[in-house]
């Protein structure tokens, strides 16, 4: 067995490889251990070994590692190999097996992790400084350090000029987006907000502008709440403050702004012009900002107007009870616990604008029939009582006691927070009814009710501004929910009458919704037994579970991450809008019409979406994250597009385009759900050949085709091409595919190109410039990207011609030809193909 062994040693890579894993499956290694060698042939097998990794397939990895114990190299060795790895711009690998060989100490943070993160691979990042507190400290602080405002991503990519990024990789290194890994990570890792000062300002500016858009231009936050809301933001930072005056001269004017630049007495040379002179001829009672005291002469009983616009709670005030003290929270027990009772449960928190990840909870309401308890965990002393969780406890475990709620989970994360001890001991959870299931199901259904005679319930059309459980009131009570208070300082104490009556109606809302539910389910589209939606939940999550696994492959054959959201799309209210299709009008018998011909915009916030139906062969384009969706209109008038956005947008961006031109999807789809939707809306019917028709980057339907020896020549013309990979073993590989593939690569004759070719234009090689390698329209061809140990086993590559990607046959074309099944048109010649070889493009 010995002999054996060392005979492989003069194998070439492949052969060496593909023996040892053939004796190794047949347990005829599992015997041998280096230990069996001398320590020469064994450091030879090592290192030997070792240089396979790159070439392996990812499931050999691990086998490589154990079966020659590369684990026991010199750590110099590993690290020089590591070294190798980034030289040939292979981040990734050298990252995957940094991980693997444990390596982390070894080495230099932000020269592992920086080009990662520039190719849009934190996730790798997160993976290599995993486990380590001070690594992870760095990349927080390096994240962080990105947030300032005088960061420049061209500097940093400056010091990697090999590496070539893509417009959508460089748009996720902006601040908003980074401020938001910053904060995710410290809290992952329980690293302390002080060391990521740029990111929290950034954070709190960005509140700060939102306060200044709901008070001044949205209108729909009340003075109080907008100045509680203000001091918590602005706190003590002197640039916040500054800003602060600096937005209330543009939005408000000089008065309010002189103000406030006196109550944070703000330098003079710092406040902008004329607010200096506007302080000094304020009168004195207008110095400072005033305060009222609306929770001393509101009045329970709000205004006619409101009562009529509103949903309104039908108890005096003297049903509503506070409860701050053990001897109040057991005379609620008696009551809300009564076996068979019903309770309405929410819970209000104070908003931190995403400073802080998960908050307290500041109030607790739970309705009963005729009448409502707040528990005030702000009181002294009250959250802290051993009785108050053990009620909360009681209260969720309770099974003979229907707990109605909309949307919990945010609640209870938030009760986690509050009370670490349900960390060890969790909630146990009994008696739960969650509204929001039974909403989406109900909204699952209103089309199919709205085409099939009246009903009693009121349900409101889609383009009702109200949104969540306000919505949900308004479909079914006939008035929404007045959500002015929502965003209010829920810890400051005494609560505003308003604030009070907003806390009730959010719970006792719940009981008059189940009541109306429950005595006419049908007409809603629901079940006799309610409780069986909630009770469905298992058999629904093991869908979500199928389709996320979907979602994952579908990510890994795009190489990219999808962006969630959007609003569905409405079924076609005519068949001229399910017809229209880039202005033609297609009968309703026509017959289903090929991806060519739908011609999209997605909104920033619909780039996952965008990516699927690009695969799927559409011509798409995507906005960028800071693009305007006015963006959309514009090009959907200038190119003749179809626009599909979601949520607000919609009613502007509808305005502005032709009848059934602007589609709205639903927020709570998945990517690949809403495609399905797209497709079947507009009649397109996709067949295995469109898929990767067209270039996953830049939406180009423009390829060359590259044969191996000339994707060799260019890769050893930029000094990418590792010495052993040597001309020798091309002419082998070549030899080997030659009975497959016959004479593609014989010079003058047309390489074979991919299935998709008929739906592609392909350029000629001889465009490519040979001393640049660059394409007439200016891309230069993304070599990097190409692993070197590839071009043994690849014959043939394909590259954009628009932005130089380069593409080659893989694996994932089975997956997307599975998750698409139910739109796509598949034949038996399909069926047969895509059951041998796998033939898609992928790219590394």
């Amino acid at each position: 067995m010995n002999h054996s062994t060392q005979e492989a040693m003069g194998l070439d890579p492949d052969t060496l490889r593909d023996e040892l894993f053939e004796l190794w499956n047949r347990k005829d290694l599992q015997t041998v251990n280096l230990s069996s060698f001398a320590a020469e042939q064994a450091l030879a097998l090592q290192q030997r070994a070792l240089s396979l990794l790159i070439d392996t397939q990812p499931s050999f990895v691990d086998s490589l590692l154990n079966i020659y114990e590369l684990n026991s190299l010199d750590p110099s060795i590993l690290r020089l190999h590591i070294m190798r790895l980034q030289a040939l711009n292979c981040y990734k690998e050298a990252a995957v097996l940094s991980v693997k060989l444990k390596l982390q100490e070894e080495l230099n943070m932000e020269e592992m992790c920086v080009p990662l993160i520039l190719q849009d691979k934190l996730p790798l990042a997160e993976s290599f400084v995993t486990g380590h507190n001070h690594l992870e400290k760095q990349l927080v602080t390096l994240l962080d350090s990105w947030c300032h405002p005088d960061f420049s991503v061209g500097e940093i990519s400056k010091q990697f000029p090999l590496l070539s990024l893509s417009k959508h990789c460089t748009s996720q290194i902006q601040p908003k987006m980074l401020t938001k890994h910053v904060l995710r990570l410290a809290e992952k890792f329980k690293i302390d907000q002080g060391l990521c000062p740029n990111a929290l300002h950034k954070r709190r500016l960005d509140s700060l502008r939102f306060l200044m858009y709901k008070r001044f231009v949205e209108k729909t936050m009340t003075e109080e709440n907008w100045s509680d809301h203000v001091q918590y933001v602005v706190a003590g930072d002197l640039e916040l403050q500054i800003h602060l005056v600096e937005m209330l001269v543009k939005y408000s004017g000089l008065q309010k702004a002189s103000q406030w630049s006196l109550r944070y007495s703000v330098p003079r040379n710092r406040l902008p012009c004329g607010v200096w002179e506007t302080q000094q001829s304020l009168q004195p009672d207008l110095q400072q900002i005033g305060q009222s005291d609306s929770s001393q002469t509101e009045e329970w009983v709000p205004s006619q107007s409101h009562c009529q616009k509103f949903y309104q709670v039908p108890l005096t005030k003297d049903k509503v009870h506070f409860v701050d003290t053990p001897e109040a929270l057991q005379r609620c027990r008696g009551i809300v616990l009564k076996e068979g009772g019903i309770v309405g449960v929410d819970m209000e928190w104070q908003p931190t604008f995403g400073c802080i990840s998960t908050q307290q909870v500041a109030l607790i309401q739970l309705a009963v029939s005729s009448q409502v308890f707040l528990l005030d965990l702000c009181a002294s002393g009250f959250c802290q009582h051993p009785e108050t969780l053990s009620f909360i406890r009681d209260l969720f475990s309770a099974r003979n006691v229907l707990k109605l709620g909309y949307g919990m989970s945010g609640d209870l994360k938030c009760l986690v927070a509050t009370w670490h001890q349900l960390l060890v001991e969790p909630l146990k959870m009994d008696g739960m009814l969650d509204l929001l299931g039974i909403h989406q199901k109900i909204m699952r259904g209103k089309a199919h009710r709205t085409q099939n005679g009246p009903r009693s319930g009121v349900l409101v059309g889609e383009d009702s501004a109200e949104k969540g459980l306000s919505l949900l009131v308004q479909q079914v009570l006939g008035r929404p929910l007045d959500k002015t208070e929502q965003m209010s300082n829920w810890e400051k104490r005494p609560l505003r009458i308003s604030q009070i009556r907003y806390a009730v109606a959010d719970a006792y809302c719940l009981l008059d919704v189940y009541s109306a539910l429950s005595s006419n389910p049908a007409n809603f589209g629901l079940p006799a037994d309610l409780r069986s939606i909630s009770l469905s939940q298992s058999e629904k999550s093991k869908d979500q579970k199928r389709k996320e696994k979907q979602d994952k492959q579908m990510k890994q054959a795009l190489g990219k991450e999808e962006c969630q959201g959007a609003q569905r799309a409405s079924p076609p209210r005519s068949d001229t809008e399910k017809g229209l299709l880039c202005g033609e009008k297609p009968s309703e018998d026509s017959p289903p019409l090929p991806p060519q011909q739908l011609r999209v915009v997605c909104d920033n916030m619909l780039q996952g979406l965008g990516r699927y139906l690009r695969c799927l062969g559409v011509d798409v384009v995507m906005l960028e994250n800071n693009d305007d969706h006015r963006v959309a209109a514009k090009l959907a008038q200038a190119e003749g597009r179809v626009i599909l956005t979601c949520g607000q947008p919609f009613q502007s961006l509808r305005s502005q385009v032709g009848e059934g031109r602007c589609l709205s999807l639903d927020c709570s789809e998945k990517a690949r759900d809403q495609a399905v939707r797209v497709l079947k809306h507009f009649n397109i019917q996709p067949t295995p050949s469109d898929i990767f028709s067209r270039c996953q980057a830049c939406n180009s339907d423009q390829y060359v085709a590259v044969p191996r020896e000339d994707m060799a020549r260019m890769l050893k013309q930029k000094g990418l091409l590792e010495e052993q990979i040597t001309d020798q073993t091309l002419q082998e590989s070549h030899q080997q595919e030659e009975e497959k593939l016959g004479d593609i690569l014989t010079p003058g004759v047309t390489p074979e190109l991919p299935r998709y070719a008929l739906q592609c234009r392909w350029a000629p090689l001889s465009g490519l410039d040979p001393n640049t390698l660059t394409f007439p329209g200016g891309a230069p061809i993304q070599l990097h990207a190409v692993p070197p140990g590839l071009l043994p086993r690849i014959p043939l590559f394909y590259v954009c011609t628009r932005c130089g990607k380069v593409f080659w046959e893989g694996s994932h074309f089975g997956r997307v030809l599975s998750m698409f099944q139910e739109v796509l048109h598949i034949t038996d010649e399909d069926t047969e193909s895509a059951a041998g070889p796998s033939t898609s493009a992928q790219q590394n």
